[in-house]
């Protein structure tokens, strides 16, 4: 909600009021002097709703019950905008048919930087759901001034940016929710071998496999998978980063040298966390405490390149993880919510304090 400023109104004097964490009402209000603010000016007062007044925002916008599809998540990520304006929301790219590719920021970043992404697999759409319940979980834990599994958040807000990519495909996993556009729609059932139901299709919609394009020894991939050519997965593309949502989130890693990354796919209960030999020392204390809080075996080597999570430690020697939400067969049902959310919600806070 806004406030109109009175004289001699301070920030403090509305975190106070509000009971809302002072850090948070400066960074909702950029270029405003907290101590000395202009009589007159509107002041946003995050996590609290003009429908709720005189109550802060206690229920969470996002629905993880829902079959969450592109345009769900720009609905959801307009909603959270409103309620925490402290949070930044930007594309960092397009996909092939234009849809945007969203980054949310949250926090400071005084000691690290870490990225969180999901959906690069099409048919692993309930990654976006259950990154996108955390973040709302998050946010609902900094405004109300509570703890999350445990924690207070506030000290993280000030000392870590967490930066959310919350679906790196959004053609694919419109696809897999809604089906093919009419333009499409003749090629991509050609592409899917005559299916005309695309609930396997991993690629994104030219058929390639976003995360089988990075320069991590791409060209081994390239000499072994099948097929060679456009398909619902495992095709690495012509050449590397050739794909926009690719080259969008290598971009984004390559300005902001994040400290740590973390790719959510699905399924399998486990996760990857090694690379040729070139992961960073410390990447072992956190592959221990990651085991040690969800119960999910960790995997230091597997015969694989050509990953998000493997070009990252091969360009950046930090630590990167891959993290398989889940057991069962792709796309994991909804029903399987909760126990993965309970799993994996101890992994990202580990992150942020380990």
């Amino acid at each position: 909600m806004k406030v109109k400023l009175k004289p001699g109104d301070t920030l403090l004097y509305y975190s106070r009021l509000f009971m809302v964490p002072l850090d948070l009402i400066i960074d909702s209000n950029p270029g405003i002097d907290p101590k000395n603010p202009p009589v007159g000016k509107e002041v946003k007062i995050p996590g609290v709703s003009m429908q709720s007044y005189p109550n802060r925002v206690t229920n969470a916008v996002v629905n993880h019950m829902e079959k969450y599809d592109s345009s769900i998540l720009h609905r959801d990520l307009a909603n959270l905008e409103e309620l925490y304006p402290f949070i930044k929301v930007k594309s960092i790219g397009k996909s092939v048919l234009g849809n945007p590719i969203p980054e949310i920021k949250i926090g400071s970043g005084r000691t690290k930087k870490i990225n969180i992404n999901a959906s690069f697999h099409a048919n692993e759409w309930i990654t976006t759901s259950v990154l996108m319940r955390f973040v709302n979980d998050y946010l609902l834990a900094l405004t109300n001034c509570h703890s999350l599994n445990g924690l207070f958040m506030l000290p993280y807000y000030q000392s870590v940016e967490l930066s959310i990519v919350p679906m790196v495909n959004p053609d694919g996993v419109n696809l897999v929710l809604n089906g093919p556009p009419k333009a499409l729609r003749e090629e991509l059932v050609n592409m899917n071998k005559g299916r005309h139901e695309f609930t396997a299709w991993k690629a994104n919609i030219r058929g390639v496999d976003l995360n089988n394009q990075f320069p991590a020894k791409w060209e081994i991939e390239k000499g072994r998978k099948e097929p060679k050519e456009p398909a619902s997965r495992d095709y690495p593309g012509d050449t590397p980063l050739s794909e926009p949502e690719a080259v969008a989130m290598a971009e984004l890693v390559q300005l902001e040298q994040f400290d740590r990354l973390i790719a959510l796919h699905t399924q399998g209960s486990e996760f990857y966390w090694g690379y040729e030999g070139l992961e960073a020392p410390e990447s072992t204390i956190i592959a221990k405490e990651f085991e040690r809080v969800s119960g999910y075996k960790a995997v230091q080597y597997v015969d694989s390149h050509a990953g998000f999570k493997d070009w990252f430690i091969q360009e950046f020697r930090k630590p990167g993880f891959t993290i398989e939400l889940g057991k069962g067969i792709n796309p994991l049902p909804l029903s399987q919510f909760q126990q993965i959310y309970e799993k994996v919600l101890p992994i990202m806070l580990a992150a942020l304090y380990t």
